[in-house]
C-alpha cells in the first residue's frame, strides 16, 4: 500500500484493530487519493478491501449535481452523497470549512470518475446546527492538526491472521523449520541468516558441525517469490586416537516459491505453494583422508559441506491460521547427483509445524508477539553411493521434534531459536546419526 502515490513511508501506516484488519494512514497532504487505486493494490497483496473512511477538513461547494468538498491543500473535489447529506448540511452554505468523516469510494472510470463520500459526522463552525453524527469510532476520530489537509483515513479489509507492514501478511515468518507458504513483502524481501550447531556420532567418531546458512528472498509479484541461499559450514570430528577439523562453502541453492492458493478471512487465512530449488555444485568436497579419521571413505565424505552434486528440490507446503493458532505442513523430495563419485541418498523429508501467539493476550496491533512453535521432521534416505555403488547400509529412516520460540522485536525484525532432538533414529551403519541440533536465527524485511 506504500508504494500508492499518496500514501506516506510505511512506518507512518498503522494496524489499528488486527483482528478486524483495520489500519490508519495519514495520506501525503500534496496529492490526490483514489479509493479505486487502493482496492487494486491491497488486491494485488491477496486483500479485499471491505471498505474505507476517511476523514479530511476542506470547503463546501455546490453546483446543479450537489454538494462537494474541496480540499484546500491538493484541491481535490470528493462529491458527496447519501439520503441525509441534505439534513446533515442544513444551514451551511457555499464556501463554508467544514470537518467531515464518512464512507469513501470511487465512482466511474478513468477520466470520467470521480470520489465520493457518503458522510457520517460533519463538524460545522459554531452558529450553524451541528449534524446528527452517527456514532463514529474514536480511531476515527480527527486529530490535531493543520487546516486543510486530509488528518486520517481508514480502511478495513479481509486480512490474514496476522498482518503485518506492507501489505503482505507477516504472521511474522513462522515457522523456522517447516517450509512457509507465505510470500514476506510483496515487493520486497527478507535477510535470514541462521547458525546451526549440530552433533553428530557413528561408533567412536564423534562429530560436531557449526552452520552458518544466509538466504535471501525477495517477492517481484504477489504470487512469486525469489530466493538465494549461501551456506558456509565448519566440521570438527575426533574418533578416540586422531582429531581435526575442516570447514568450507556448502553447495549454493537457487529457490522459486509459487503462492497457488490463498483464502483470506478476517483474523484467518488458508494458502499453499510449489516450491522448485536447483542446488548447485559450488560446496568444498574434499573430505579427511583415512589417516586422519578411522572411517570408512563414504562416512569421510560425510564430514564435507556438501551431500552431492547438482541436486533438484520440489516442495509443496500449506498453512491454515486462525485466531492465535497456525498449524502447517510441507513435503519435500531431493533427487541428488554424483559429484566426483559421492552422494547421499534420494530424500522425502515431511515437516508439521504448530504454533499459538503466547503474547501480547490483548492482541490489537501487530509487533511484539511471543510464538510458541512445535514442529516435526520425517526423513526418510534411500541408498547413497561412492564411485558408481550403492553403499549398503547409507539408508536410514529418521524421525524429529523441535520445541522453538520465536519473538517479532518488529514487524520487520524477528529473532528466532528451536532445538531439534530425535525421537526415531532407523540408520545404516554407514551415516553419521544426528544426536543434537540447534539452531539460532535472525530474520530483517526489506
Amino acid at each position: 500500500m506504500s508504494r500508492l502515490d499518496y500514501a506516506p513511508k510505511l512506518k507512518e501506516i498503522k494496524v489499528t484493530d488486527i483482528k478486524k484488519g483495520v489500519g490508519v494512514f495519514t495520506p501525503k497532504p500534496d496529492k490526490p487519493v483514489s479509493f479505486a487505486a487502493l482496492k487494486e493494490t491491497l488486491k494485488k497483496a491477496g486483500y479485499t478491501l471491505a471498505s474505507a473512511e476517511i476523514t479530511l477538513t476542506g470547503t463546501l461547494t455546490r453546483d446543479d449535481n450537489g454538494w462537494w468538498i474541496v480540499s484546500s491543500s491538493s484541491g481535490q473535489r470528493f462529491a458527496l452523497d447519501g439520503k441525509d447529506v441534505e439534513r446533515m448540511l442544513s444551514g451551511a452554505t457555499a464556501e463554508t470549512q467544514i470537518d467531515l468523516t464518512g464512507d469513501w469510494k470511487t465512482v466511474g472510470t478513468a477520466k470520467s470518475g470521480h470520489e465520493a463520500i457518503t458522510p457520517r459526522e460533519i463538524k460545522k463552525p459554531e452558529g450553524l446546527r451541528k449534524a446528527a453524527a452517527l456514532n463514529a469510532s474514536e480511531d476515527l476520530s480527527i486529530e490535531e492538526g493543520p487546516l486543510f489537509t486530509f488528518k486520517r483515513a481508514s480502511f478495513l479489509a479481509s486480512t490474514p491472521a496476522f498482518p503485518s507492514t506492507g501489505v503482505e501478511p507477516s504472521k511474522p515468518l513462522a515457522p523456522i523449520r517447516t517450509t512457509s507458504p507465505g510470500l514476506t513483502v510483496y515487493k520486497g524481501g527478507a535477510i535470514t541468516p541462521r547458525l546451526y550447531w549440530i552433533k553428530q556420532q557413528l561408533g567412536d567418531v564423534e562429530v560436531s558441525r557449526q552452520l552458518l546458512d544466509i538466504s535471501v528472498s525477495y517477492t517481484p509479484s504477489p504470487r512469486l517469490q525469489l530466493e538465494l541461499e549461501i551456506p558456509v559450514a565448519r566440521t570438527s570430528f575426533d574418533d578416540g586416537v586422531n582429531s581435526g577439523s575442516g570447514g568450507g562453502p556448502g553447495n549454493i541453492t537457487l529457490w522459486s516459491k509459487l503462492r497457488f492458493f490463498r483464502k483470506v478471512k478476517t483474523y484467518g487465512d488458508r494458502q499453499a505453494s510449489a516450491r522448485f530449488g536447483l542446488e548447485l555444485p559450488t560446496g568444498k568436497k574434499s573430505g579427511p583422508t583415512a589417516n586422519q579419521v578411522n572411517a570408512s571413505a563414504f562416512v569421510r565424505q560425510q564430514l564435507t559441506p556438501i551431500s552431492g552434486g547438482l541436486s533438484p528440490h520440489i516442495d509443496v507446503s500449506f498453512s491454515q491460521a486462525g485466531g492465535r493458532f497456525i498449524f502447517g505442513g510441507n513435503i519435500e523430495g531431493i533427487v541428488r547427483s554424483e559429484r566426483d563419485g559421492f552422494r547421499m541418498g534420494h530424500e522425502i523429508r515431511v515437516n508439521t509445524d504448530m504454533e499459538y501467539v503466547l503474547f501480547p493476550r490483548d492482541y490489537q496491533a501487530p509487533g511484539k508477539e511471543l510464538f510458541v512453535i512445535f514442529e516435526t521432521t520425517f526423513v526418510h534416505r534411500r541408498l547413497g553411493r561412492l564411485d558408481g555403488t550403492e553403499v549398503f547400509g547409507s539408508n536410514s529412516t529418521e524421525f524429529y521434534v523441535a520445541p522453538a520460540l520465536q519473538y517479532a522485536a518488529d514487524p520487520r525484525f524477528v529473532v528466532e531459536g528451536s532445538v531439534q532432538l530425535p525421537v526415531v533414529r532407523n540408520t545404516g551403519p554407514q551415516v553419521l546419526r544426528n544426536s543434537l541440533n540447534v539452531l539460532l536465527g535472525v530474520k530483517y524485511l526489506f
